[in-house]
């Protein structure tokens, strides 16, 4: 290999359409905000007002996100969850106000409910997120498969017995919700995975995970890691999640040494400045 040449991080899938954006796998790694419309988020930024969180969004665009994840029910360990009717309340709020600011950026909206994602997908949103991996809800892969949009399956630790291998855990969990989608008519072709950093993991197994991430690529799909200020950087670095860009600046650059293709962030104008020089390194891609 010449040493002048790219990382090889292995193949990538072909191209896929998110919204009006085409995602051409490979050629860099791709930026995804995170923004919390709901009281409780575990990184304290949570916004419920419809104009401060069309701001933000607006604000991630301008700094270079691609996409924008915008969910209404935090997902933090020991957590009483959300029923359907309160966390639509916080998206209908929050969501229009969103789309008209970001406009034809990608909107992912972050939720395990089927009914909440069904009225989400009639009101703009472009793919859905779902940290249960369609498995939480059992008529989430149908309603995805009849709105015809991408989405995002992530594979979810908590409540399972780890089998002793962090990424064969991983894989099989993963070919599981792969196996749900298509059976309720999912294509392939749309789905991205998550490995599920930091849920139901502690950090031993979590930082395997990363150190191993490219391994996943035999799954065939673009893989998307959400690290941003878990639990498992406060635990190496200390410090409130708000405190935690720097650990997960660290984690973010790793992830694209392993060939990652989205990266879901808060802070986002540092992290595009983490992954445009980690591109540079990594696959090559200059301005």
């Amino acid at each position: 290999m010449d040493p002048s040449s790219p990382v090889d991080t292995g193949p990538h899938p072909p191209a896929m359409t998110i919204g009006k954006t085409r995602f051409a796998w490979g050629a860099r790694t791709f930026v995804m905000g995170v923004v919390n419309a709901t009281p409780d988020s575990f990184s304290g930024d949570g916004i419920v007002d419809p104009a401060a969180a069309a701001r933000l969004a607006e604000a991630m665009v301008e700094a270079g996100a691609d996409i924008i994840d915008l969910g209404a029910e935090s997902t933090r360990p020991d957590f009483p969850p959300v029923d359907a009717d309160e966390e639509w309340k916080r998206l209908s709020l929050v969501l229009p106000a969103v789309r008209r600011a970001v406009k034809g950026t990608p909107i992912t909206i972050d939720t395990s409910k089927a009914s909440v994602a069904k009225r989400a997908v009639e009101a703009g949103a472009d793919a859905i997120n779902d940290v249960t991996g369609f498995l939480g809800d059992p008529e989430m892969a149908g309603v995805i498969a009849r709105a015809g949009v991408p989405a995002i399956a992530m594979h979810n630790q908590r409540g399972r017995e780890f089998g002793g291998d962090v990424i064969e855990d991983i894989r099989n969990g993963l070919r599981r919700s792969i196996a749900v989608a298509e059976a309720a008519g999912v294509p392939r072709d749309r789905l991205i995975l998550d490995p599920g950093f930091g849920f139901g993991w502690g950090p031993v197994q979590s930082y395997n995970l990363l150190r191993r991430l490219g391994e996943l690529r035999d799954l065939g799909r673009p893989l998307l890691i959400g690290t941003s200020r878990k639990s498992a950087i406060g635990y190496v670095t200390g410090g409130a999640a708000g405190q935690r860009q720097w650990g997960t600046a660290a984690t973010v650059a790793l992830a694209v040494a392993q060939g990652v293709d989205v990266v879901r962030v808060h802070d986002v104008v540092e992290m595009v400045q983490v992954t445009r020089v980690a591109d540079a390194v990594v696959r090559g891609v200059l301005p």
